[in-house]
């Protein structure tokens, strides 16, 4: 019978229920026994594997460089790690970026292009002002950047064009303006002041200024991702973009803002490309999104959306600077090159395809469903 005006009256399972708990007597005027708490589930395979992800790739790139130091022993001297950190600086700037990206669930096909195209405008501009300040070049080269990513989060976040075909289709747009721009001209060594060269070639403290520019990056980016409202906000989107919005979170800024960054880091990228090789062609970094985005997954980030970490990204990019840098060193044919790189991001696309299983799988169980 319904208590009229106020709370309806327990029924006789919530009335054992809390006799239970609470070790009240039974019907028979015995206490009854509390149940023991149940043992905690032990860890489960995928769960370990996403605990110590990054701890397994950094134990593989060390058992890597060792293997490699036993065939060629100038692989661990100070010249050639400096090369390849400075090789690699430029690929983990954008793979930053990519990471917010595809945590997002999407993709951006469209850096290469917005590379080449800020690298191209940056170097035509100090090519005919020669006397300019090198971060006049950089402000240049990044706000033409932001405003590539601009256009492709409008693309994907208002008019919602899948990612994959709004920056693919853009990926033609930014490089046939970069073709246009540069009337299928090179800007040369030559033609570039030394000022601005040296972007790419000056040291601080010993370290080249890309290690020094990627680094500060990374800061910057772990803090974001981690102790920012919007940080948080970006995961949130990922991992499920209609509980976000119910939320309140508004999950077209955020898209938008996720691909503004890409952009201005590409546009960053594109000058400090330019300048390290001293060159700027239409076709430059022509491909290189693969390369980032396989940094991304070989560094743990999720195709499928909500999870990444930045240490995880900056070793993704180490592997691939030492697998570029170590294989020719102890004479691996060019061909086999590519299968090695190739069968070693297949495998940590199906440890992401495990990972993300055994998680599906624990909250499924957490919910008994």
């Amino acid at each position: 019978m319904n208590n009229k005006g106020g709370s309806p009256a327990p029924t006789a399972t919530n009335a054992a229920a809390t006799a239970g708990a609470s070790g009240a007597p039974g019907p028979a005027g015995r206490p009854t026994a509390t149940p023991a708490p149940a043992a905690a589930p032990k860890a489960s395979l995928s769960a370990n594997i996403a605990k110590f992800r990054e701890l397994g790739l950094l134990a593989f790139i060390v058992i890597l460089a060792i293997g490699v130091q036993l065939r060629n022993p100038s692989f661990l001297t100070w010249e050639n790690l400096n090369d390849i950190a400075t090789n690699t600086a430029i690929l983990s700037i954008l793979a930053v970026g990519m990471m917010l990206v595809i945590i997002t669930r999407g993709i951006d096909l469209s850096i290469g292009a917005t590379l080449a195209l800020a690298g191209m405008s940056a170097a035509l501009t100090v090519k005919e002002y020669p006397g300019l300040s090198p971060l006049v070049a950089v402000l240049l080269g990044v706000g033409i950047g932001i405003v590539c990513g601009a256009v492709l989060g409008f693309l994907v976040a208002k008019i919602n064009i899948l990612p994959i075909i709004a920056t693919l289709g853009m990926m033609n747009v930014f490089r046939g303006l970069t073709y246009e721009l540069s009337g299928g001209k090179w800007v040369s060594a030559h033609q570039m002041p030394d000022s601005f060269k040296a972007i790419a070639t000056g040291k601080v403290l010993g370290l080249n200024n890309l290690i020094v520019i990627a680094v500060v990056i990374y800061i910057v980016a772990y803090y974001f991702v981690n102790h920012t409202r919007t940080g948080r906000q970006i995961y949130a989107v990922g991992s499920n973009p209609d509980s976000a919005e119910v939320s309140g979170i508004k999950s077209g800024r955020i898209l938008w803002l996720v691909y503004t960054i890409m952009g201005g880091l590409a546009g960053l990228a594109g000058v400090l490309w330019v300048a390290k090789f001293a060159s700027a062609q239409g076709d430059t970094a022509s491909g290189y999104e693969l390369s980032v985005i396989a940094a991304c997954v070989l560094g743990g980030v999720s195709i499928a959306g909500g999870s990444g970490k930045i240490s995880g990204i900056i070793l993704g990019s180490v592997l691939l600077g030492i697998l570029n840098n170590a294989l020719p060193m102890i004479n691996v044919s060019p061909f086999w090159q590519n299968f090695i790189q190739g069968m070693i991001i297949l495998i940590a696309v199906l440890i992401n395809a495990v990972v993300k299983r055994g998680i599906d799988r624990n909250n499924l169980m957490r919910r008994r469903i």
